[in-house]
């Protein structure tokens, strides 16, 4: 069995599993830029990234469904087409570097979103903007689904700034939906990589790592209530923004130079 090098990812997982729980995500992103420092096959980077997402939001979607925070029916509509989407997006053959270069704008974009503060939205809005939203939130599923399964993330960075900008929704049941939008992504995800995963995983370290994100998720879920909303999704957006430069600054002259 190959040896578990580089176990400060172990520490570095399990916070960022802490912090991206406790406001509905998964962490895939910030997974998939550290492990990009280690110089660790990309396809392989997406393996671990959506494992970790389902392990972390699973204990997260369990909190929302027991807390009545999921609304299945305004779901359905955001996951019917993202599912597939991710699914084709994890087909989809690109090389290594533009691999990385279309990960570091996606954060950029996402950091962005994130930092945004939006003002919590009426119940009157909520009830007018869902007579009219079946088509735009599964268009918008889509999209955000197939972008994720393309770079191996579960897209609830995405989804959920969006959804707050759009009052979507309360933001706890925002958070719940990203939760579920990750979960059945990163599903979809692992499924597409499945046929070109590359020999020689390193089960070991993939254990560990999942291991790592579970002990971070879990506690950041139970104690998300504890914590200021905006300064957690700030924290995050600061911790997207520069993961995804480092990302751009490593592999972007790359991909110029071949143009």
């Amino acid at each position: 069995m190959p040896a578990m090098q580089h176990w400060e990812l172990l520490f570095f997982f399990a916070i960022i599993a802490f912090i991206y729980s406790s406001v509905g995500f998964g962490g895939g992103s910030s997974y998939l830029a550290v492990l990009a420092m280690y110089a660790l096959p990309f396809k392989e980077l997406r393996l671990i990234a959506l494992l970790c997402n389902i392990i972390v939001v699973t204990g997260g979607v369990y909190i929302y469904v027991k807390n009545n925070q999921v609304n299945w029916k305004k779901i359905i509509p955001l996951v019917v087409l993202s599912v597939p989407m991710a699914y084709l997006g994890a087909v989809v053959r690109i090389s290594q570097d533009t691999f990385f270069v279309i990960l570091g704008f996606s954060l950029i974009i996402a950091a962005i979103l994130l930092w945004i503060k939006t003002s919590p939205a009426s119940m009157a809005g909520i009830k007018e903007l869902q007579k009219k939203s079946f088509v735009k939130n599964g268009i918008l599923g889509g999209t955000i689904g197939f972008l994720s399964g393309m770079v191996g993330i579960g897209g609830g960075i995405f989804l959920s700034p969006v959804l707050n900008l759009m009052k979507w929704d309360l933001p706890k049941k925002i958070a719940a939906t990203a939760s579920v939008f990750i979960l059945v992504n990163s599903v979809s995800g692992i499924a597409g990589q499945l046929a070109t995963l590359p020999e020689g995983l390193n089960y070991f370290r993939i254990i560990l790592l999942c291991f790592a994100v579970f002990i971070g998720g879990q506690t950041g879920s139970r104690m998300a209530v504890k914590f200021n909303p905006v300064i957690v999704r700030r924290m995050t957006a600061a911790l997207v923004f520069f993961a995804g430069m480092e990302v751009l600054f490593r592999h972007l002259p790359v991909v110029l130079k071949a143009f």
